[in-house]
């Protein structure tokens, strides 16, 4: 067995593992991070345009984000798009600049972010799962067809088995790091 045999079965864990860690990041944790702008979309001459692209995004404080668009005219459309975004927070809007001031977490929030963080990492836990299921029943149809053969088909379920726990430690590691800055006061 060759280990580039196993190379898009492992190309697609990094992938659900790189998902899993975008999602986390556009989880609000109490501190200002830019990263829960990402997947909001402003109508910028009728064109769905990431905010990032429309202006210099800043965290100027601890709990603060700043939007200072280069066209002053899509202030308003920023406002509006992040209003209607999910990230629970009310727009500054001053004529120039958009703040956004994150309020501290209460307990109880954080508790319920622990819980959705844990919910992703299970969902990357059986993303990951499905591809390992995949890739061996992958080499057993290659057995079947002898492609190779029995002593490689064990081969290979031992080392994608092997991947795959290394790819459940690497999501319960993103898991558990994210857990901590949510549970840091």
């Amino acid at each position: 067995m060759n280990k580039e045999d196993y190379k898009p079965f492992e190309e697609k864990m990094k992938k659900t593992i790189n998902v899993l860690k975008d999602d986390l990041a556009g989880l609000r944790a109490g501190r200002a991070n830019s990263s829960i702008l990402d997947k909001i979309m402003v109508d910028y001459y009728g064109v769905p345009t990431p905010i990032t692209q429309l202006g210099s995004v800043t965290i100027p404080e601890a709990r603060i984000i700043s939007i200072q668009p280069w066209d002053a005219k899509v202030l308003k459309e920023i406002e509006k798009a992040i209003q209607k975004s999910d990230i629970g927070l009310n727009p500054n809007n001053d004529g120039k600049i958009i703040r956004l001031v994150f309020p501290p977490l209460t307990e109880e929030r954080r508790k319920e972010l622990t819980k959705t963080v844990k919910k992703y990492g299970e969902d990357a836990k059986v993303a990951v799962r499905a591809i390992r299921r995949d890739a061996i029943e992958h080499f057993k149809a290659e057995k079947k067809n002898n492609s190779i053969t029995e002593d490689d088909l064990k081969t290979a379920e031992k080392d994608i088995q092997n991947i795959t726990d290394k790819r459940v430690a690497e999501i319960e590691k993103v898991v558990e790091d994210k857990e901590k800055e949510i549970l840091e006061v």
